[in-house]
């Protein structure tokens, strides 16, 4: 039996660093995380440390030329990592592991750039008409993300379907990022963005731009966000069907992170005006809850059978 050889301490400091990222800010992504074997979980945290630093800049203070230059950096980078131009020791820890990353999994590292032209998006003050505006803009924040993922977690020999398992995850990440916009409404707004499509507004009398958190009495905002749930379920339905593709711990990785933003939309859609409050969060007793259960399989089963229907 071969044993794979120990990481080099550079490596594994530069995968230390992405995980403390990720345990700082993105608690979600973590409970998902930990069910999945070290190698993958080492991956899935450099992706994200990755994408949390072109988020950041996208969300930052900087003046709009100042967060094009940033981003530009980020793409020089990611063309180093794809070119094998990373050394271990070099300054940025990120690289590093999204470098090692890529070599021990089949990364799409392209996605990375679609992520990049996404914040540019949010950089240059888009708007959005349609949805089917907004889901250009999901796919790119999101989908990828999704996508990324599966290099990392890989999907089972022989099962039926596979060639569609990026569909299927790009159309999950869909409806995480279409949670994460009614989730955080009123934080968008004061930013001075509003992601629900100008149509939808209109359709239910509600004011366009970041007047949107000031719904007048003739503004049906309930029936806006119930509305936008529903589309969210929907992609969750779509999505889903990813989950048979990969492996049990993979699977149980994807149903936690489902299931928690899962139950965020049941929050949203009981109370939708709570939005108009603030982001509308799940306590960790339940998202510790929600991982237990997507490690016994019982909500991939649920969701299997809700596909069924």
């Amino acid at each position: 039996m071969t044993t794979r050889s120990p990481l080099p301490p550079a490596v594994v400091a530069a995968y230390r660093y992405c995980e403390s990222i990720a345990e700082q800010h993105a608690r979600n992504f973590s409970y998902g995380a930990r069910l999945v074997p070290a190698p993958k979980r080492r991956a899935l945290t450099a992706v994200y440390a990755f994408a949390r630093r072109v988020d950041d800049i996208g969300d930052g203070d900087l003046a709009p030329e100042a967060k094009e230059e940033r981003l530009a950096a980020g793409r020089a980078m990611l063309a180093r990592v794809r070119d094998g131009a990373v050394p271990e020791d070099d300054t940025d820890p990120v690289a590093v592991a999204l470098a090692h990353a890529g070599r021990r999994f089949p990364i799409p590292l392209d996605a990375l750039d679609e992520l990049i032209d996404g914040v540019l998006m949010d950089v240059r003050g888009h708007t959005y008409e349609t949805w089917e505006d907004l889901r250009v803009y999901c796919t790119r924040v999101a989908g990828t993300i999704g996508r990324l993922s599966l290099g990392v977690f890989g999907v089972r020999p022989g099962a039926p379907g596979t060639e569609r398992a990026e569909e299927y995850a790009d159309t999950l990440g869909l409806a995480l990022q279409l949670t994460n916009i009614l989730r955080d409404v009123r934080e968008d707004a004061e930013r001075g963005r509003v992601y629900l499509p100008a149509e939808d507004l209109r359709k239910f009398g509600c004011p366009e731009g970041p007047d949107v958190v000031a719904p007048g009495r003739d503004a049906d905002f309930t029936g806006l966000i119930r509305f936008e749930v529903r589309r969210a379920r929907e992609l969750f339905v779509q999505g889903s069907r990813l989950l048979p593709l990969l492996d049990r711990r993979s699977g149980a990785c994807v149903t936690t992170m489902a299931g928690i933003y899962h139950r965020l939309l049941d929050r949203i859609e009981a109370e939708p005006r709570a939005v108009l409050r603030g982001r509308v969060t799940l306590p960790a007793g339940h998202k510790a809850l929600v991982a237990a259960r997507g490690l016994t399989g019982l909500d991939a089963r649920r969701a299997a059978r809700r596909e069924r229907l």
